[in-house]
């Protein structure tokens, strides 16, 4: 992971947010090959939901036909939204904070182990004590701790008895903290018991800044396609089964933002939110579960590193049906884990029910209700406008269920990085065998399409070789020009940003008319007729 890092720094893909100011937690820029790269993400994904969905025939796997629409909705909404989806008073994480540090922690975030040892100090050491050391990361840093804690070089790590594998914090009851070692901390109990944090961030509209302006940043793109699904329906030509499509920004004051990009504060979301007949619901869950999870496979994700992983009932939300995740094996994490890239999930009636009659809350019985207040009124009302929809083919009026595949851009475009990333022997100008760094983007994701070399900087070579580049240029193309240095340097630049062809003007360009196109991953050099280049180099993206 490392290595990935130090590339998308060094070759303009993604930077710290701030960085000449000592960057900004949890924020994070895309240089100019990220910023094509993750263009490219949402554009697949665009054309491939959207765009290219014929509305009259059913996709395979499909109960039938459907219709796909987008919309752009606002970052900033009125905070009636927010109170009524259940986002003001449940949108929350649990934190701890460490006394001894000054650092706050997401609870479910912390890990550790059960150990007994002697601690060694000045003094000499003590009775053997059982404490749970933990750390924001896995095993290897939980043991670093503990060594540090006990006062132990790594050579002595036998010396310690570990009890069990790594478990979480929020395993560990609150009345054994005294015995627990925060991830920064020397001593023991020095972690506060677990509170609320709620993620979302705080504004003011308009001047005065009183409470009564207060407002919030959006923490979903759903809650914009929700409110104007009525919109939607009664200004378009649309019916149900239809999906409302969105890409937009999103922002969740995460207590411990981490790994890269995996866990921003702001983040970019591909939503649709697929309203349905209740009964054909679950179909629709099942269609849409798979077609995602295909999408990655489609793209260069391998089967081995991506699972389709269903919500146990204890993890589901309490308006969900059912959630599928789909999940790839991020090189940050441990053998054997996995992390989110996509949640797929059956969100029944509950939003439109929400933003319809007031916030919802889950009885005993497992139904939804109004939650009241000590008056017996709603405790967040909705906006009471009628959002049920007639099907004027059965003549049954309902409220729609919703299959909602929210997939995040950034996630995505990370994976893509990380599966991307390989490294290879290969021969140098002369003849020596190097590492070669190269990015196996898919065509269809990689930032720059093709590169276009003049062999040498003269008998005419660099002119062709202009004619070429304006060609590609012409057919909308992102490709790039190159005539300084060795020819060997030059694909070795291009592999390393995950150029997928590189076309080479030469002599024989000038004599037959032809050049020579370089395959990123084969190595497979083949003729093409100049006239041809542009033509192939649009079927081979096809």
């Amino acid at each position: 992971m490392d290595k990935i890092t130090s590339l998308c720094k060094r070759r303009g893909f993604i930077f710290q947010d701030s960085e000449i100011y000592g960057g900004q937690n949890g924020f994070w820029d895309y240089g100019p090959l990220g910023t094509e790269l993750k263009r490219n993400v949402r554009e697949a994904w665009w054309q491939d939901m959207i765009a290219r969905h014929d509305p009259l025939d059913a996709p395979e796997g499909a109960p039938h036909a459907f219709q796909m629409v987008g919309v752009e909705t606002t970052i900033i909404m009125n905070p009636q939204v927010w109170k009524a989806s259940g986002h003001f008073d449940l949108f929350v994480d649990k934190m701890v904070d460490c006394k001894s540090a000054k650092k706050r922690y997401r609870h479910d975030h912390v890990n550790g182990r059960w150990i007994t040892g002697k601690r060694k100090s000045k003094e000499g050491e003590s009775d053997p004590i059982r404490v749970f050391v933990t750390a924001v990361g896995d095993k290897p840093e939980i043991e670093a701790q503990a060594l540090a804690f006990f006062g132990l070089k790594k050579k002595y790590a036998d010396r310690l008895e570990w009890e069990g594998e790594v478990i979480n914090l929020t395993e560990i009851p609150v009345e054994d903290y005294g015995i627990v070692v925060a991830p920064e901390a020397t001593e023991v109990g020095t972690l506060t018991a677990p509170r609320d944090f709620n993620l979302m961030f705080k504004t003011i509209i308009g001047a005065l800044g009183t409470v009564e302006d207060t407002a919030y940043l959006r923490p979903e793109t759903a809650q914009g396609i929700f409110v104007n699904f009525k919109n939607v329906v009664d200004s378009s030509r649309v019916k149900l089964p239809l999906g409302i499509c969105q890409v937009g920004k999103s922002f969740r004051n995460e207590i411990t933002p981490r790994h890269f990009t995996f866990r921003s504060r702001e983040f970019e979301q591909m939503e649709i939110e697929f309203f349905c007949s209740p009964d054909e619901s679950q179909e629709w869950y099942t269609y849409w579960r798979n077609r995602r999870y295909s999408w990655y496979l489609e793209l260069g994700i391998p089967e081995e590193k991506l699972i389709l992983r269903e919500h146990h009932k204890d993890e589901l939300a309490h308006y969900s049906v059912g959630t599928a995740d789909i999940e790839y094996a991020f090189p940050f994490l441990v053998e054997g884990e996995y992390g989110e890239l996509e949640g797929v999930a059956h969100r029944g009636d509950f939003d439109l029910r929400s933003h319809m009659e007031g916030k919802l809350k889950a009885t005993d019985e497992g139904t939804l209700e109004v939650e009241l207040n000590e008056h017996g009124q709603p405790k967040y009302r909705g906006s009471g406008k009628d959002l049920t929809y007639f099907d004027d083919q059965t003549r049954e009026r309902f409220i729609p269920h919703v299959v909602e595949p929210s997939a995040g851009a950034d996630r995505a475009t990370l994976a893509f990085i990380c599966e991307a990333y390989h490294e290879d022997q290969q021969p140098d100008d002369k003849g020596n065998m190097q590492t070669r760094v190269v990015m196996k983007f898919h065509p269809r994701l990689a930032p720059i399409k093709a590169a276009v070399f003049p062999l040498v900087k003269k008998d005419g070579q660099p002119e062709k070789a202009k004619e070429v580049f304006r060609s590609l240029k012409s057919a909308g193309l992102n490709v790039t020009y190159d005539e300084q240095g060795a020819i060997g340097r030059r694909y070795r630049r291009q592999d390393e940003i995950g150029t997928p062809w590189c076309i080479t003007i030469d002599g024989d360009t000038l004599e037959q008319g032809t050049v020579t196109i370089r395959d990123r991953d084969s190595l497979e050099q083949v003729r093409v007729k100049v006239e041809d280049v542009t033509d192939e180099i649009l079927r081979r993206l096809r």
